[in-house]
This record gives structure tokens, sequence and C-alpha cells, in this order.
């Protein structure tokens, strides 16, 4: 577990880097465009190769590669594993291609279908420009899946760090200097995103072939693409349900008004800065190596390591959402309430941030959930589980959008999370005895109740805060600068004191970053 610690330590530390970067873009792209319809264009036209991205690249590809590599990369080594990856990114290559000119064809000729709204004809413009950005991440993301069989677990934590450097460089450079009209500044972003993707897809391509891969154009159709293809199938829908949904309500949030789908995106990237820290961090090690034992056939270290990794998601997302949900109001103020941003922007905001933290442990344990079903090979069940959650998030979205406004987009999307987190693992526990969460739920209790400890602290500290400087900026300063390291500290002590499991790993683990530090 030493080795593994380390590995997600490497992983968090970079995706922390990421997100903070990811942050940075946020608050330039706050600031600079605002809520208005520029930004909610383009946050609604990046979402559709972002969808891709994450069911193409990160989703089904990942999933159904990762175990197919394992068992490659087992039987006939490197040189079979890179055989194999050759055929796969030339698969791969071709078909988001194609993908990719159909796309931006069909939305080249938005303006044949008359009468309708502007800010659509502007989206289906911004989606022609971006869309290329998916094939670029999907080749990307089969070359990171391949770095990370072969335990080389940095270099994909950095890819994000290359899209978020060059969409902060466009912002911050050209969008300011260069680019007076809105739809200009709108322009120079998109490309920061193309840039980005190359970036991504070029990193890890110098990486595996100092390793000794040599990139050759493969169309032949393998065993081990025929698996691959069998696994995805099914895969492209289970996989990334929860952000199928997500990109459903951000859909209908942009038809609301001008500034819903920014508020929106802008609450839902908060949600995910700690999830993408730590759960996805440990999401990336702990899969190849729960594929690793059902390969092997070693169910037991499987079911035990993937509770390891459940446990380490919990003790950390379950406090982070409390305190994201006690803190909202001057978390947003202090980091978006500037330039374009207003006031009003951060009241429709904060309910939706709230409302995101309710789902964030939730879909934590999905991540992990969906990771265990595609170790055992097992994809029938987990999408039979997310049609169940889609149909319910499309029903209660419709339902809750004209009475709620978007707060009911939010509250449909986690609904359906906690029902498809119920119903995935009670088919994982039928599927695999082993891997049922009873022996978690007292560890749970313990973070809970170390959980709600912060809450009464932190939550009381801000009401004084609150009633002593109602309004004021030092005061949203105190709270996100001085709450949130109490809150954390007083978490930690809890935790200690009620001995969750667990805590040895991690203050392993931060001993030994300050003994590196030191």
């Amino acid at each position: 577990m030493s080795k593994n610690l380390k590995n997600i330590s490497v992983v968090a530390s970079l995706t922390m880097v990421s997100r903070v970067l990811g942050l940075i873009r946020d608050i330039l792209s706050a600031n600079i465009l605002g809520g208005g319809v520029f930004n909610s264009a383009f946050v609604t036209a990046y979402n559709l190769p972002n969808l891709f991205r994450r069911l193409l690249g990160e989703g089904a590809l990942s999933a159904a590669f990762v175990p197919t590599l394992h068992a490659e990369l087992r039987e006939r080594g490197k040189e079979g594993a890179f055989a194999l990856l050759n055929n796969v990114v030339s698969w791969v290559a071709v078909t988001t291609s194609v993908l990719v000119v159909v796309t931006m064809s069909v939305c080249s000729q938005s303006r044949h279908i008359t009468g309708q709204d502007p800010k659509w004809y502007l989206m289906a413009d911004l989606t022609v420009i971006l869309f290329p950005y998916m094939a670029f991440v999907c080749v990307a993301a089969a070359l990171n899946a391949a770095l990370n069989v072969m335990d080389r677990f940095t270099e994909p934590a950095l890819s994000p760090i290359w899209l978020n450097l060059a969409m902060i460089a466009s912002l911050g450079g050209a969008a300011w200097r260069w680019s007076e009209s809105d739809l200009g500044q709108v322009y120079w972003l998109c490309g920061g995103v193309l840039v980005g993707g190359l970036l991504q897809m070029i990193s890890p391509t110098i990486v595996l072939m100092r390793e000794g891969w040599r990139p050759r154009f493969d169309l032949s159709i393998s065993s081990g693409v025929r698996e691959i293809t069998r696994l995805m199938a099914p895969e492209l829908f289970g996989v990334a349900i929860y952000q199928i949904n997500i990109f459903v309500s951000r859909q209908l949030s942009f038809s609301i008004d001008e500034s819903s789908a920014s508020v929106f995106f802008y609450a839902n990237r908060l949600m995910e800065l700690p999830i993408g820290v730590f759960a996805i961090a440990v999401s990336t090690v702990v899969y190849p190596l729960i594929s690793r034992h059902a390969v092997e056939g070693k169910f037991a270290e499987m079911a035990d390591d993937f509770r390891k990794g459940l446990r380490l998601i919990l003790l950390i997302n379950i406090p982070a959402a409390v305190g994201l949900a006690l803190l909202a109001e001057p978390i947003i103020r202090l980091l978006f309430e500037h330039g374009r941003f207003t006031a009003e922007n951060t009241r429709a905001m904060v309910p939706l941030l709230q409302l995101f933290m309710v789902a964030m442990p939730f879909f934590s344990v999905v991540s992990m959930s969906t990771r265990g079903f595609y170790a055992l090979r097992e994809t029938k069940t987990p999408v039979r589980i997310a049609a169940v959650s889609f149909v319910v998030n499309i029903i209660l979205s419709l339902t809750l959008k004209d009475r709620l406004g978007t707060s009911g987009l939010v509250l449909a999307s986690t609904v359906a999370i906690v029902l498809q987190t119920v119903l995935l693992q009670r088919a994982l526990t039928l599927r695999l005895p082993g891997m049922n969460f009873a022996p978690l739920w007292k560890t749970v209790g313990k973070i809970v109740l170390a959980a709600l400890g912060l809450f009464i602290v932190v939550g009381g500290c801000w009401w004084l805060l609150r009633r002593e400087m109602p309004g004021s900026p030092v005061a949203d300063l105190i709270a996100v600068c001085g709450l949130i390291p109490v809150g954390a500290g007083i978490y930690m002590v809890l935790v200690m004191m009620l001995r969750i499991e667990g805590r040895e790993e991690i203050a392993d683990l931060v001993l030994r970053k300050i003994r590196k530090k030191a």
C-alpha cells in the first residue's frame, strides 16, 4: 500500500496543481466574460467535445483498454503491449476524426434552422471551432492509459495542466491585449483549448517513445481490439453517465436565461476541485491495481484494495463537501465576484454549489464502483443501472426546471447519482460478495461524526463573521484563508481521536512529504 500511496500522492499533487490552474482559468474567464451570453455559449459549446472526452477517452476507452493491455503485457511483454497500443491509437484517431468532421459539418449548417434565439447559433459556431479538441484528447487518453498500466502516473497527471496553461495564456494574454470585443475574446479562448489539446497529445507520445514505443498506423482488427470494442460498447453509456446527466443539465440551463449556463458551469467546476484532487487520483492508481488482481484471479486482494480506495476517498471528500457547502458564499464572492461577474451571479451560484456538495461523495463512490465492475470485465449491469439514473435525471430535470430553475437541474442530477450509487454497490456485492460495502459503514459513521465537529466549529465561526461584518470582503477573506485550515485541522484531530481507519496512511503520507521538504 505504501507504493500505491506514493503514486496517489504524486497524482493528487499534480492534479491539485491542475485544479488550481483550472480555478485561475475560471476566475479569469468569469472576470473577462462575466456570466453573460458569450460565456454561457462558450461553456455550452465546450460541453460537447468534453462529453465525448469523458465518454470515449477517459471513460469507456480507458476502462476497456487498461485490463486488456494488462493482459497483453503479461502474456507478450512490452512488444505485444506496444503493438496493441498502435492498433488502438490508430482506430481512435480514425474514429474520432470522422466524428469531428461530421459534427462540424452539421453544426456549421445551424442557420438553416430558422427562428431560433441568436445564442443558439453562437453556440453552434463555437462548437465547430472547439470540436477538434475531442480527437486530440481521446488519443491522449489512450496514451495516458498505457502509461498508467506501466506504472507511469506522473506524465498522465500532467496532461490537464497543459490545457489549463494554454487557456490561461489565451485569456490573460491574447483576450485582454489583442481583442476588444466579447466575441473576439471567446475566439481566443477557443484557440487556447485547441492548443492545449495538442499539448495533451504530444506529451505522453514523447514519454512512451522514450519507453521504446514506435508509433505505427495499424487498422488491423486484432483480438485485443475486438476485446476492447466488446467492453466499450456498453461502457460508452455506463461509465460516464454522471457526465451525461451533467451535460443534459448544462444544455437545459442554457435555455433558462443568459447567465444560468455560466453559473451552473462554475458551480460544477468548484465541486470537481476536491473530486479531481483526491478521488480521481485514488481511482487512477487503484483501478490498474484491482484490474491486475482480477486478471490474476486474486479476488480477496482486489476487494481489499477496492475498499481501501473507497475509504481514502470518503475520508477526504465528506469533510470537503461539508466545508464547501458551509462556505459557498464567501468562496464564490472572493474567487469570482470581480470584473463582470456580479453579486447577482453569486446569489444564483451559491445554492447550486451547496446542492452539488450533496452529490460529491456519491459521485466518488460511483467512480470506484464502476471501475470495480470493469476490472471484472462486467459491463451489462453498470449500463442497466446507468440507464435508470439517466431516465430519472431527465424526468426530474424537465419537471423541476420550470419550478426551481437551475437549482432544479442540480437537484435532479443529485437524486440520480444517489440512486446510481445505491444500485451499483448493491449489484457489485451480488456479483462479488467480497466487494460489499458493509465493512466500511463503521468507518463512514466515524467520518460523518468528525465532519459534524467541523460543521459546528466552522459554521459557528462563519455565522459570527456574518453578524459582525455583514457583506465585508475581510470576512470573506478570513472565512476562506482562516476557517478552511482551521476546519481541516479540527477534522484531522477528530479523525485521530476516533481512530478512523486509514488515518495512519494519510499521516504517513503527510510525514513523508514533510521529511522530503526538510
